[in-house]
């Protein structure tokens, strides 16, 4: 069994990224994710879990401070969804409001996360 590093984050001017030795959170400092900050997000988003390589087991989306995505801020969402499956990592998406919940299921991009309703769901999904 690994021990558990202590919390270290990157934040940039659209996303700020939580990483324990595990688990990346890669939280959108919200409230849109549109045209203009979708791209600087993958490239902030890309290297940091690049970087990270297999260490990587979780990759935590959470939207909890989002309230409005373009369809460019979608794509962001898949691109770090296929990133952490590159890596071998669980992707989870946490924290969206009932209409960005909506849209994803319209969309049908909730099927490729495992969803966390709930802290407690989540830290369930991770093991904690």
């Amino acid at each position: 069994m690994s021990t558990r590093e202590e919390p270290t984050t990157k934040k940039t001017t659209h996303v700020e990224m939580i990483w324990d030795g595990s688990v990346l959170i890669v939280r959108p400092g919200g409230p849109n994710i549109g045209q203009r900050e979708a791209p600087i997000m993958s490239g902030d988003i890309d290297p940091h879990m690049k970087s990270l390589g297999t260490a990587l087991k979780f990759m935590v989306l959470d939207l909890s401070a989002v309230q409005f995505m373009s369809s460019m801020g979608i794509g962001t969402c898949i691109n770090c969804r296929n990133g952490a499956a590159a890596l071998g990592a669980k992707p989870i998406l946490y924290g969206a409001n009932k209409e960005l919940r909506a849209l994803l299921a319209m969309m049908k991009i909730e099927k490729l996360f495992a969803v966390a309703e709930s802290r407690e769901a989540l830290n369930k999904l991770v093991g904690r």
